[in-house]
């Protein structure tokens, strides 16, 4: 008579698979991920994909929430930092340095993310829950109304830097910064 097969005791293997997926996706784009890569990633059997997950689309964007909440908390704690700077303006040139120099793989998971998200409208609550916590994290720093814009200007000039094929330009960053953020002199 055979021995039963015992069940190996795993109890991080869901995170594991999710963490995985996104070792899958920097690699291979979302358009590449299959259950038997992220399998052989996590090394969990086959079976454990539908066993923990309905499916590569639960997978994905359980993945993507994990990625986005990382950075935000990333993103958070650099702007509660700039609180207490004399100039916040700055504290935001350099996130914008950092973020080209330091986060290649955060580059391409967003991007992944933000390509579903234009294909997958269930994908937009991640971007938007997303958009909503930088916005909130910089408001104390430079107001509500002006907080959507300065958001924006940060994920473009970092897109943007991972983009072009010109050297990034610390200075024409800056100048850019300012520019958003200078006071309203038009009311008057």
């Amino acid at each position: 008579m055979a021995e039963a097969r015992r069940r190996r005791f795993d109890p991080d293997r869901r995170d594991r698979i999710i963490e995985a997926t996104l070792d899958v996706v920097e690699v291979h784009g979302v358009v590449g991920t299959t259950h038997r890569r992220i399998a052989e990633v996590a090394d969990v059997p086959l079976g454990s994909m539908t066993y923990h997950f309905a499916s590569l689309d639960e997978l994905l964007y359980l993945a993507f929430e994990k990625m986005v909440s990382v950075a935000q908390r990333r993103f958070d704690k650099m702007m509660a930092a700039a609180i207490d700077e004399p100039d916040p303006r700055e504290a935001v040139v350099r996130l914008i340095a950092s973020e080209q120099s330091e986060y290649h793989r955060d580059m391409l998971l967003s991007t992944e993310l933000y390509a579903l998200a234009i294909r997958r409208p269930e994908y937009r609550t991640l971007t938007q829950r997303w958009m909503e916590a930088s916005r909130t994290a910089l408001a104390p720093l430079f107001g509500d109304e002006a907080a959507p814009g300065i958001d924006a200007l940060i994920d473009g000039l970092i897109r943007h830097s991972y983009l072009s094929t010109e050297p990034f330009d610390e200075e024409r960053v800056r100048r850019a910064v300012h520019r958003i953020t200078a006071p309203d002199t038009s009311a008057g």
